[in-house]
């Protein structure tokens, strides 16, 4: 299902990286996290079983970037069809509007930023419906490094010291994950000793002790104890949802995504309207091609921004508006070629995440995605847990009869998306780019690369990559990034920033692309991971 041109196998950008050819193959951003999901493989598992074991271990192994207490997505072929699964979290039930009064805005970091988190049920519900290892053995890798410790690398230990300062005052992170008032070095030995023990809760009961246990009673206590709300009931009336991934068709391929209340829409809605824009002829890495991409994904913000919440709320706009083929034709005619303009929402008919990918032998591919949202989330650690809460409800707004508005039991918008790309009804690849904004943008500069330009999985991840600005206005683009594209851009009016060569706010992408005799499996250069198989 690939390209045999000699292109394809061309790799023009500077990158240390080759794609992994193999029957079975994983891939994270942390080798320690591959090593347990090849261990799944090797031991007769399936793709399910070994996505789980890296889950599981990157909790451990990756913390500044996703725990035991963040929100999970996937998206699974299981060999013959395709099923969605949203494991966020929602709400406490005493979440009102008026008591958020007090804010001029949603909180990041503390107790009122931390929704139920939904990981822990997503490892259940995957493991229940398609998984052949049992649950608790799943659990053996993560429990190893929980127990006797992991060396830090340099990557994992310069995002988890940037996030230190602002962290330590929140209740229980210094103790848990800065006992000597910093990270860890790069090569020291690290343990958690509290997370060794959740986890082999978890693993003895599947889970119900995280909702219905000891566990949620730690949670509660601590909340109580220190500012929270979020109490047991809110954490027993959590479950995770099997959903139908949306779609869209572009050039070949269609690109797969969960549905609101996640971003994955605005990937959709981009690429609705590059569908309607010669992106083939504008050439590969040029001002106008990025140019293209650029607005049309500012576009997609300005929606995503007005009309996206939790699907129950989305009463005047909902996703068949926002994907209808002529309202987003109307919207690519907005984009000038020869200039930057203003992104503002349009009126359609009214009617710091870790990302991996496993694929085995018999056809089932994984997309699985989980994340605490800023690093180490809301700050807030359940004392002797190890369990890091996420700060997802900074994704609702304070705006009166805003479909994302805050209330109780209500999932706040959703960053963290799983993407699958078909061709002909059939399988092509699963991919993320975790990232907070930056992974519906990622999302379709790799549905661009693959479908216009016909790139391997590795070369559509060596890019160089542009990101839109949370101002939805500026642009930042990768250090090596071709000048004359720089320049292009900027002659269009875009405010352009250049970032330096290690930053970390251009996502990380896992890729597994299926061929006639297995898959082709690539690591992004700008993390620690890689892919592995047989």
């Amino acid at each position: 299902m690939t390209s045999s041109t000699s292109a394809f196998w061309d790799f023009p950008y500077t990158s240390q990286r080759m794609p992994l050819l193999a029957a079975n193959v994983v891939s994270t951003s942390q080798p320690l996290a591959s090593a347990a999901g090849l261990l799944m493989l090797a031991r007769g598992g399936n793709a399910v079983d070994a996505a789980l074991a890296m889950a599981m271990t990157l909790t451990v192994v990756e913390p500044c970037m996703n725990g035991i207490g963040g929100d999970a997505f996937a998206i699974l072929w299981d060999g013959k069809q395709m099923h969605g699964l949203n494991a966020s979290g929602r709400a406490p039930r005493k979440w009102t509007p008026e008591y958020f009064s007090k804010y001029a805005a949603m909180p990041l970091r503390g107790w009122d930023s931390v929704t139920v988190p939904g990981t822990v049920s997503a490892w259940r519900a995957l493991s229940d419906r398609f998984g052949t290892i049992p649950f608790a053995e799943l659990m053996a890798p993560a429990l190893r490094y929980a127990r006797e410790g992991y060396m830090v690398s340099p990557t994992v230990h310069r995002q988890w010291q940037a996030q230190v300062a602002e962290l330590s005052p929140q209740p229980g992170y210094r103790e848990a994950f800065a006992p000597q008032g910093r990270a860890p070095l790069p090569g020291e030995h690290f343990i958690c000793p509290g997370q060794a023990n959740t986890l082999a809760r978890i693993a003895a009961s599947k889970g119900d002790d995280f909702y219905h246990g000891e566990l949620a009673k730690a949670i509660a206590d601590h909340a109580r104890n220190t500012g929270g709300l979020l109490d047991e009931v809110d954490l027993a009336a959590h479950q995770a949802d099997w959903v139908e991934p949306i779609a869209v068709r572009y050039r070949d391929v269609m690109l797969h995504e969960i549905g609101p209340n996640g971003q994955g829409i605005g990937a959709l809605m981009a690429l609705g309207m590059l569908q309607h824009l010669d992106l083939r002829a504008a050439g590969l890495d040029t001002a106008l091609s990025q140019h293209l991409q650029i607005e049309a994904m500012k576009l997609a913000f300005a929606d995503l921004h007005e009309y996206v919440a939790d699907p129950a709320a989305m009463r005047e706009v909902n996703v068949t508006d926002l994907l209808n083929t002529d309202y987003l034709a109307q919207r690519a005619k907005l984009i000038d070629p020869d200039r930057a303009a203003p992104a503002r929402a349009g009126s359609p008919h009214n009617g710091g995440t870790v990302y991996l990918t496993a694929a085995d032998k018999n056809g089932m591919m994984i997309s699985f995605i989980q994340s605490n949202f800023k690093g180490f989330g809301s700050g807030v650690v359940v004392p002797n847990t190890g369990i890091a809460l996420q700060n997802r409800g900074w994704g609702f707004n304070l705006k009166p009869g805003h479909p994302n508005q805050v209330a109780p039991g209500k999932r706040p918008s959703h960053t963290i998306i799983p993407g699958f790309l078909t061709r002909n009804d059939a399988p092509l690849m699963s991919f993320g780019v975790m990232g907070g904004s930056m992974q519906a943008q990622g999302h379709v500069q790799v549905a661009v690369r693959v479908a216009d330009h016909g790139q391997n999985p590795q070369v559509a991840s060596d890019a160089p990559r542009w990101r839109v600005m949370d101002d939805n206005h500026g642009v930042a683009v990768e250090w090596n990034f071709s000048p004359e594209a720089i320049e292009g851009l900027i002659q269009r009016g875009h405010p352009v920033k250049v970032s330096p060569r290690f930053d970390t706010e251009f996502g990380c992408a896992q890729m597994a692309m299926k061929t006639e005799h297995g898959y082709i499996a690539a690591s992004d250069h700008r993390k620690d991971g890689y892919p592995v198989g047989f």
